[in-house]
């Protein structure tokens, strides 16, 4: 017997009492833990230097949870092959030729995404309802409704209050039986309005991109005939913190609001749109209109996840700023269609009070949402730097602008800038516009403004006016250019 032959009998021998020699002899333990570590602890500042804010705030029409399951689809320390398998001759043939690499694991389909979570669109147990007489609420009390809280609405001369609907009736039925009452007509549900801000992308770029996106230099100086905002700016939003830098020497009036709720909202969606319309000079988050005096409302709060307002906080919300002699309102949010709210906006627009909202971000076949849907309200689509449609903006014949939306630089809730996405921070583009043309032109109707804004947009997409940007990107320039459709025609 040759000597090599000899050294692979003993070697064989060894296989069946060193089992545990084999290095590939799989090891059983639990898989991989299912990690969606984004940092997005929803109010937190962990900034990059101070050049980038804190929060990956994507306040989405609901929660993606992303399942990423384990290391190629295999087990910790799998090499690809069935636990108990006999491993004996792979390692005598590893021992004879060589050791082979194992074969790759097998492909494996990923899991699909659990579908968002949906949030509800209204109060499940709630009327709202305006100038009830006093026999028709006594008659509503005795029907075991209550009152949860009243608040006069000065715009209107109205009085408006939430009632809890008894335990065992139907909301439906519950407001067809408010509407039959003499008194009850002018009610809906409380429905709920949210930002709808969409996921951060990350970009490079600064402000001075969206800027000459929209044709817009801000005036050398305090004496420039145009270009400053002489109306005050109303912003309805969730919370606003005021120690940012980017507020530094701003003309920023943060009103104290009860929205009824024991948790307040953040200041992610609030600080960014209220930079984007007065940022300091200063600072890198500089806004559109440095100078101009905005007045705020934080109409949001908290439930669970869900950071949301309703239509008694908008409405409330809507004439405290009337009150306060405010001419444009940013309402960078959406929700459904609310008789009420439908119901200020076309009193604030009697009034001259210009309404500017997000379209929304419910993709192309999403519903129309409100208040952008109604008609005096002026609606603002988002774009990207190339001037395409962010992807999941909405469309529809309400649209009449498109501005600025996608990767946006704006500020962080606590310190530093970030880039912002979604419909909400394309509003404040037109905005500003609007705040610009009306006090340059002190007596224009809000119709106006909307007209010419529309009419000197330039044209993207189909030729002419669309459902997707509406009348084009909005421009700042012909703003202060002498126009001829606004000068006095004499007629004979």
């Amino acid at each position: 017997m040759t000597q090599r032959l000899c050294h692979l009998i003993a070697l064989v021998a060894a296989l069946w009492v060193m089992p545990a020699l084999d290095p590939t002899t799989p090891m059983h333990g639990a898989a991989w833990a299912d990690d969606d570590d984004d940092g997005d602890d929803g109010d937190s500042d962990n900034g990059d230097n101070g050049d980038y804010g804190d929060d990956d705030d994507d306040d989405d029409d609901g929660y993606d949870s992303r399942s990423s399951g384990g290391q190629n689809g295999t087990r910790s320390g799998s090499s690809g092959r069935q636990p108990g398998a006999n491993m004996r001759p792979g390692l005598l043939r590893d021992l004879l030729f060589g050791r082979q690499a194992p074969p790759p694991p097998p492909a494996r389909a990923p899991s699909p995404a659990p579908a968002p979570i949906p949030l509800p669109e209204r109060a499940d147990d709630e009327i709202v309802v305006l100038d009830l007489s006093e026999a028709d609420l006594g008659t509503l009390l005795a029907r075991g409704y209550d009152v949860i809280r009243t608040v006069e609405i000065a715009t209107t001369n109205s009085t408006m209050q939430r009632l809890r609907v008894p335990d065992g009736l139907g909301l439906t039925a519950a407001l067809d039986e408010v509407r039959a009452l003499q008194s009850g007509q002018a009610s809906d549900f409380n429905h709920f309005y949210r930002t709808n801000e969409a996921p951060e992308v990350p970009c490079e770029g600064l402000h001075c991109t969206s800027f000459n996106q929209v044709r817009w230099t801000p005036p050398a100086s305090e004496t420039a005939q145009c270009g400053h905002s002489t109306v005050r700016i109303g912003l309805i939003d969730t919370g606003i913190n005021p120690d940012h830098e980017a507020f530094l020497g701003s003309q920023l009036d943060v009103l104290d609001f009860d929205t009824g709720a024991d948790r307040s909202s953040g200041n992610q969606h609030g600080t960014a749109v209220a930079a984007l319309l007065i940022g300091a000079r200063s600072g890198r988050a500089q806004g559109l209109l440095p100078d101009a005096d905005l007045v705020a409302v934080n109409a949001f709060y908290r439930a669970g996840r869900d950071e949301r307002s309703d239509v008694f906080n908008l409405v409330s919300a809507m004439d405290q700023l009337a009150i306060r002699g405010v001419r444009v309102m940013n309402m960078s949010l959406a929700g459904p269609h609310n008789a009420l709210l439908e119901n200020m906006v076309t009193r604030l627009s009697e009034d001259q009070t210009l309404i500017v909202s997000a379209a929304g971000n419910g993709g192309s076949r999403g519903p129309r949402v409100y208040p952008g849907g109604y008609d005096p309200v002026m609606t603002v689509t988002a774009v990207d730097v190339n001037d395409r449609v962010y992807r999941r903006a909405s469309r529809g014949a309400h649209v009449d602008l498109a501005a600025p939306g996608v990767e946006v630089w704006t500020a962080a809730s606590v310190r530093g800038i970030r880039t912002k996405t979604g419909t909400s921070f394309a509003t404040p583009f037109a905005t500003a516009a609007a705040a610009v043309l009306m006090s340059a032109q002190p007596g224009i109707r809000i119709g106006e403004v909307k007209a010419f804004l529309r009419n000197t947009a330039v044209d993207l997409g189909e030729a002419g006016v669309d459902e997707t940007y509406g009348a084009g990107l909005v421009q700042f320039a012909p703003i202060c250019a002498p126009i001829p459709s606004l000068q006095p025609v004499l007629v004979d």
